[in-house]
């Protein structure tokens, strides 16, 4: 019967552990040494012991092999650097003649640099402008309409605006012929009491015409002296009683 397979474990025995240490370590060193020759490659083995003692093997020199690692590592980032450049500049060079590629079109699409175009490239050329043209005109056509639209909505709105004001002046002017017919109504009224009946006013122009009777009155001759200053007769020919 063969062996039965062994449970990878730490092995809490160290008189046990350091035996299984030795056996294994000259087993790998064995077999380090036995790749080197075999396949002709260049191995370095470094083992480090729980108690800290070194044991290495190097088929050209363990110095050798790690300055040659070293390297190794050490140009690894700079063939990376390297690399990533290389693809930015790739990538460079695409984005540049897609550039230098729109720039022609454009041109080609305004008329000018036609001379190098073959027949071929003339009719897709003129195929795209007519293209072009058709969704120009359809895009402003459809513009037109929405603008006429806003227009015609903008003039309803208006129109009911309109009408609104109308309804609404019509009834502050019946309001307002109202307050101007009855103030005019009181107007022709108190004229109406205040002229007086032409008897009335006849008689005021007979009471005019005739002579009023004035008491105190003294009509002095020319011959006659008098007693009251000339400025006095002179002023007014109604001489108060209490004069005399």
């Amino acid at each position: 019967m063969g062996r039965g397979r062994i449970e990878l474990k730490r092995i809490e025995n160290k008189i046990n552990r350091q035996v299984t240490f030795s056996k294994r370590r000259n087993g790998l060193l064995k077999k380090a040494y036995e790749l080197s020759v075999l396949c002709d490659a260049e191995v370095a083995l470094i083992v480090f012991s729980s108690r800290g003692k070194l044991f290495e093997f190097g088929s050209l020199g363990t110095t050798k092999t790690l300055e040659r690692y070293q390297r190794c590592c050490h140009t690894l980032p700079d063939n990376s650097i390297e690399h990533e450049t290389q693809s930015w500049y790739h990538e460079v060079s695409k984005l540049k003649a897609k550039y230098d590629s729109l720039r022609r079109t454009q041109r080609h699409l305004l008329g000018e640099e036609l001379g190098p175009l073959s027949v071929k490239e003339l009719q897709n050329l003129e195929k795209q402008l007519e293209g072009a043209l058709a969704q120009t005109r359809q895009r402003k056509s459809q513009i037109v309409i929405e603008q006429m639209e806003d227009l015609r909505k903008k003039e309803r709105h208006l129109g009911d605006i309109n009408r609104q004001l109308r309804i609404k002046l019509e009834a502050g002017g019946q309001s307002l012929r109202g307050i101007q017919g009855s103030w005019n109504s009181g107007t022709i009224g108190g004229e109406t009491s205040m002229n007086l009946h032409p008897s009335q006013s006849n008689e005021l122009i007979d009471c005019e015409t005739q002579p009023i009777l004035q008491i105190g009155y003294k009509h002095f001759g020319s011959g006659e002296g008098t007693s009251v200053p000339r400025s006095m007769a002179g002023q007014s020919s109604f001489i108060h009683g209490w004069v005399l």
